[in-house]
């Protein structure tokens, strides 16, 4: 139990440690030249942390059972607690894993074929209870994806990726005249993808909230060049070079383009503080998950 104890203070020592010298301008200032801020890195400090905490605890738990291991094994032997499920498990720890494998009798069924005889030994628990838990599975996507068709089949779930791929390599995807019919993306994987992208190449000239710097303001209602997720698309893609807008075709793939589109029409109405003044014509940006509409 002391072992336990000095565990325990040891971790919540080092825990109070990590977490002080995370909150330091001179921990944090290398992880930001990388990209990381100060929330990211205290959440991956406390994450291992918790590892460490959760290591020294089993090493300690690991401990106590080697030390008690004597007097398991006599509680174990007792009538009363040997047959018991927390007497099986209690076996484990003192080195008989008839809960796993299941009870060897070593007794010979009174048949046989062909001189092979049949023992009567448990099939292992841990067999048993996978195939039970194969059993319940089955009638759950079974129910799922024929039954409801809620979920797609790999068939169809295949036919909608080659859709999309189709869409970000087609034929002629360099040409700015061609014509696209884009939906703005909505899942959070991707607008976390397009913060990140945002972040790492558009906020030097729009600001990190979008409020607008050198560029303009993303954030109102007023565009240059439209505010339609296909306008959106074509912009970033091709650029506005006579503005100093650049190119991101060929830095970005179509799907980053995509998201980092998708995430810059999400901040529509966030009002950031700083926001740079209106420019260009009013038009309100396509709804999220609203119908295409076609741009060229």
């Amino acid at each position: 139990m002391k072992t336990a104890r000095l565990g325990l203070l040891t971790a919540a020592g080092l825990l109070l440690s990590a977490v002080a010298s995370a909150q330091t301008p001179e921990a944090t200032a290398p992880v930001k030249a990388a990209g990381m801020n100060g929330q990211e890195l205290l959440f991956w400090v406390l994450l291992g942390v918790l590892g460490l905490l959760l290591l020294v605890l089993l090493l300690t738990g690991i401990g106590i059972v080697v030390q008690m291991k004597p007097q398991l094994r006599q509680l174990y032997d007792l009538p009363t607690v040997h047959d018991t499920w927390s007497g099986k498990v209690l076996g484990l720890l003192v080195g008989d894993a008839t809960l796993v494998r299941g009870e060897y009798r070593d007794e010979l069924l009174d048949h046989n074929y062909d001189g092979i005889h049949e023992f009567d030994n448990d099939l292992p628990p841990w067999w048993k209870y996978g195939f039970g838990f194969t059993i319940v599975f089955a009638f759950v996507y079974v129910g799922y994806y024929h039954l409801t068709t809620k979920g797609q089949l790999q068939v169809a779930e295949y036919e909608t990726e080659m859709q999309q791929a189709a869409l970000l390599v087609s034929a002629g995807f360099d040409d700015p005249t061609r014509l696209t019919t884009y939906l703005a993306l909505t899942t959070a994987a991707d607008l976390s993808s397009g913060k990140s992208i945002y972040a790492t190449n558009c906020a030097p000239c729009h600001g990190a909230n979008a409020e607008g710097k050198v560029g303009p303001n993303l954030t109102d209602e007023f565009w240059l060049h439209g505010g339609e997720v296909n306008h959106v698309y074509k912009t970033i893609k091709f650029g506005i070079p006579s503005k100093g807008m650049v190119a991101w075709k060929g830095k970005l793939s179509g799907k980053q383009i995509l998201q980092v589109t998708s995430y810059a029409l999400s901040l529509q109405g966030s009002q950031p503080a700083n926001a740079k003044e209106p420019q260009g014509e009013k038009e309100a940006a396509a709804k999220p998950g609203g119908k295409p509409v076609a741009s060229r």
